[in-house]
């Protein structure tokens, strides 16, 4: 069947947005309107001529509402197919009204679970039950039958109701009924997550795992100009990027976000102080803290200066005016900026008062870290699968923490420490890290052997090494790189120990009077 004829319209939303206007353009066509509850009383103030369900089927809501649309009278309406005599014959047999149309969106589940405190049995009272079969029997039945479950898409439809005098095309039927399987789909996705989640308190590795994507948005483009990329939040919570808020600049491309995810993460590992991050291919260039955010950024910028220009800024305090000046300093040019919050008066400083070519170009996202207490899980795929696994969450507290050669650490060694190792875990895999005075000396990233990482990272550092304190993600299989740090005159080092020459390299440490530290972690990060 090409374009259906709308004479009978079941309605029923939780969101009553255009739902009068719509209903009166059906009604202008001839429809006739057969509603429940709020929804008909809705549409009865607004003047409107409505049939409640229960004189439709001849059966009572009851249940405190739970049952008022499971009925065969709905349903047989629904699924029987106009091509088929026996189905019209059997209809009419059991005084079954054909409907032409459901218009139905589903009671609010997400936005019940998301309010602070809900109980669990608020939240099994917002599971709709007669919504979702509503709309599976007459999306299955699209042929004959019309399923509209977004109010944003009224206006397109009373366009075409208007140019063919009150009747749907069949492919307009079949677009609105992929919607529908989308849309309960994600529906049963988030009731199951917050299912598990009241049962396990977290994501977790359950034997067969839901992953449903949430609309997102078209990007740019993807890690390259031809190809094509879009994003999606996965699960039922907003966090992270999932809620991402772009405040101002260009469209972002796949490999912003991948930067912006990494510069969030980063600058999250640091909660009690000012923290800047600055990102060039996933990797940190710059990481330091300040008195403020500000100091922050100059500090984290200034760790390598070249490697920052293009490059993504993370931060984890607001993005305010003095930050802007900071920005607006020099040569500078950055690409994004990642920050839990955008002072107005600094956009407006950065956007539009600057000089700065890149002033209006530079992409200002808003987005929170997840929630270390319940944090996700990270999935990448493969050809033909997909891999998961629970976040490398892990913040080592100094009771953790075992001192192995005969030099202690000092309490100022073991913050810088801390700080060096918390920052390690964010490179390619194998790293190391060097760091004075919370500030980025050098990195060696996505090296194929320990030694050349450790030669790049005291490469970038220089003479800055001195007195620097070294992470590594990964035990040292040798004592070789142990001696070229001595050699820069690196103090402390922190890793995670578990070679088979761990003691080989403590002895290289004690031979010249460097403190060790091991973590019992390991941060690869491929």
């Amino acid at each position: 069947m090409d374009h259906v004829a709308i004479g009978r319209v079941l309605v029923s939303v939780s969101d009553k947005t255009g739902i009068v206007d719509f209903c009166k353009l059906l009604v202008g066509f001839g429809a006739e309107l057969i509603s429940t509850g709020g929804t008909a009383k809705t549409l009865r103030d607004a003047g409107l001529a409505v049939k409640d369900i229960s004189d439709h089927t001849g059966f009572p809501e009851m249940l405190d509402g739970r049952v008022k649309t499971l009925h065969p009278i709905v349903h047989g309406g629904l699924l029987a197919r106009r091509d088929l005599p026996e189905h019209l014959q059997t209809a009419a047999q059991h005084k079954i009204g054909l409907i032409d149309m459901v218009i139905v969106n589903l009671y609010p589940f997400e936005a019940t679970v998301a309010k602070p405190g809900v109980s669990f049995e608020d939240a099994i009272e917002n599971i709709d039950i007669g919504g979702p079969s509503m709309l599976r029997s007459a999306a299955k039945n699209h042929d004959a039958v019309a399923v509209v479950t977004d109010a944003g898409d009224y206006p397109a439809l009373a366009e075409e109701l208007k140019t063919h005098n009150g009747q749907l095309g069949h492919a307009t039927r079949r677009r609105l009924a992929l919607k529908v399987f989308r849309l309960t789909s994600w529906y049963d996705h988030a009731i199951a997550e917050y299912l598990q989640e009241q049962q396990d308190g977290q994501d977790n590795l359950s034997p067969a795992k839901l992953l449903a994507l949430k609309p997102g948005q078209d990007l740019r483009y993807g890690e390259n100009p031809h190809q094509q990329a879009a994003f999606y939040a996965t699960g039922r919570r907003r966090e992270g990027l999932g809620a991402l808020k772009q405040i101002s600049g260009k469209e972002l491309s796949y490999n912003n976000i991948l930067d912006l995810d990494a510069a969030m993460r980063a600058c999250a590992e640091t909660t009690d102080e000012p923290c800047a991050i600055v990102i060039k291919h996933t990797n940190p260039c710059g990481a330091a803290t300040g008195s403020t955010i500000a100091e922050a950024f100059v500090r984290s910028y200034d760790c390598d200066p070249l490697s920052a220009f293009g490059g993504i800024v993370g931060l984890n305090r607001p993005f305010d005016l003095a930050t802007v000046e900071k920005f607006l300093e020099g040569e500078k040019f950055l690409e994004a900026v990642v920050a839990p919050e955008f002072h107005a008066d600094a956009v407006q400083a950065l956007v539009e008062n600057s000089k700065k070519k890149w002033r209006k170009s530079i992409r200002l996202v808003q987005a929170a870290p997840v929630q270390a207490s319940r944090p996700p899980l990270e999935y990448r795929s493969v050809a033909g699968g997909m891999l998961a696994q629970t976040n490398d969450g892990h913040i080592d507290q100094a009771p953790e923490l075992k001192v192995v050669t005969s030099t202690m650490p000092n309490s100022t060694h073991m913050k810088e420490l801390h700080f060096a190792w918390r920052l390690c875990k964010h490179y390619k895999s194998n790293a190391i890290v060097i760091t004075a005075r919370k500030a980025l000396l050098g990195y060696g990233a996505g090296q194929t052997n320990r030694v050349d990482a450790t030669d790049h990272a005291l490469h970038r550092a220089g003479e800055r090494a001195k007195g620097a304190v070294l992470a590594s993600d990964a035990f040292f299989p040798f004592p070789d790189s142990i001696e070229k740090a001595a050699r820069a005159g690196i103090s402390a080092i922190i890793q995670p120990g578990g070679s088979v020459r761990d003691q080989e390299v403590i002895e290289a440490c004690n031979q010249h009077g460097i403190a060790m530290v091991f973590t019992g972690v390991r941060h690869f990060r491929h």
